[in-house]
């Protein structure tokens, strides 16, 4: 069976658990765990607009130690990457010293209508955690002059907010895998 949900089956299944209108349109991750101290790609599923309206920008807020991204270009949309200088020099994969992270990826001037759905991508490497973590990539999704924040983190065990930020599950990595 596929990992891979179209729009469709994630809005039905949605739907099937009784989740509101605006937690169906939700931004989600197509894949939703990745292994630490790794290259990933990862793809944000914009299933549809804000309440009827076209989207016309994208912004993922990168979390903290992300050191490198890199986002697929997309025809018709500009992208724009955003970084934060670090309180000091760390070193990162391939031994480089890294003075400044990715903090966030921002796709501008397009138009997906409201009845389609879009991907939009970004190959990152994922830190080297040694337990079990999840990463939030927050969303803010506009249409026009409208937004839809796609920000809110639930508490462990607690209930499903309104507006979940993507969130991507990260194992530790192998004993025998090494960043290089």
């Amino acid at each position: 069976m596929s990992k891979k949900l179209s729009c469709a089956a994630l809005c039905a299944a949605a739907l099937t658990l009784g989740f509101s209108s605006a937690a169906r349109a939700h931004v989600v991750l197509e894949n939703t765990r990745a292994g630490a101290d790794s290259y990933t790609r990862t793809t944000f599923l914009v299933p549809h607009g804000c309440e009827g309206a076209a989207t016309t920008a994208i912004r993922v807020k990168l979390p903290g130690g992300i050191l490198t991204a890199k986002p697929q270009p997309k025809a018709g949309w500009r992208v724009e990457v955003k970084k934060t200088a670090l309180p000091e020099p760390v070193t990162g994969p391939h031994g480089a010293s890294f003075t400044e992270q990715v903090s966030e990826i921002i796709w501008r001037g397009g138009n997906l209508p409201d009845a389609q759905f879009d991907e939009f991508k970004i190959h990152l490497r994922l830190p080297a955690f040694t337990e079990k973590t999840v990463l939030h990539f927050p969303v803010l999704q506009s249409c026009g002059e409208s937004q839809t924040a796609w920000t809110e983190i639930a508490e462990p065990g607690g209930k499903r907010p309104a507006h979940p930020a993507p969130a991507l599950t990260v194992t530790p990595a192998a004993q025998s895998h090494h960043a290089h």
